[in-house]
Order: structure tokens, then C-alpha cells, then sequence
């Protein structure tokens, strides 16, 4: 079992910065890959980013030069920098700890909303 714990969340103007921070706990072990989904209201939850326990590093294609994802593999910690934020960046974002070696572990964060507004 693995606890995802986030933080970081809340109201930003556009073109503010929120940084939002994951904490792993439990069993986890690698290679792994952790990273940041969202989900605005009636739409479907899809990929901000993921970065693996080796390092390689993927973002979706509207959150390329705004968002930046990195990892303290020693803390178990996952952290998304957002910069540039836009209305349509408002959601619930959430963190993931996804392995897959034999069976497939997926685990998911509670939740922390981002909203971005005036």
C-alpha cells in the first residue's frame, strides 16, 4: 500500500505560480513513475506530468514550458512548479505512484484544488 499525500493548493490571479508538493508513503519501491493528473468539473482526468525514478520526465503538450516536475527520490516527494497560470488550468489536481512489474500498482492523492482567477 502506498499514501499519497499533497499539498499546495489554492486560489492564484492568472499569470501567478503555485507550487504543489506529493509525499510518498508505505511501500514503495522501483523503478516507479510518479506525477501530477487533473481534473476540471465534466471533463475527464488527463496527464500535467510524470517523471520516473530514473528521471525521465513527460508533460502534456499545453503544460510544456509553464510546468516543471521533479522528485526527491530520498523524501519520496513528488513537486509540480506551475508558472504562467491560466483559467483553463483551474482543476483538481492529483498525484500519482504507478508501478507495474508483475502486477499493476496505482495508487492516487486525495485531491488539491487549483483555481485560477481573478
Amino acid at each position: 500500500q502506498v499514501q499519497l499525500v499533497e499539498s499546495g493548493g489554492g486560489l492564484v490571479q492568472p499569470g501567478g505560480s503555485l507550487r504543489l508538493s506529493c509525499a510518498a508513503s508505505g511501500y514503495i519501491f522501483s523503478p516507479n513513475t510518479m506525477g501530477w493528473y487533473r481534473q476540471a468539473p465534466g471533463k475527464q482526468r488527463e496527464l500535467v506530468a510524470t517523471r520516473t525514478s530514473g528521471g525521465t520526465t513527460t508533460y502534456a503538450d499545453s503544460m510544456k514550458g509553464r510546468f516543471t516536475i521533479s522528485r526527491d527520490n530520498v523524501k519520496n516527494t513528488v513537486y509540480l512548479q506551475m508558472n504562467s497560470l491560466t483559467p483553463e488550468d483551474t482543476a483538481v489536481y492529483f498525484c500519482n505512484y504507478h508501478r507495474a512489474v508483475g502486477s499493476v500498482h496505482d495508487y492516487w492523492g486525495q485531491g488539491t484544488q487549483v483555481t485560477v482567477s481573478s
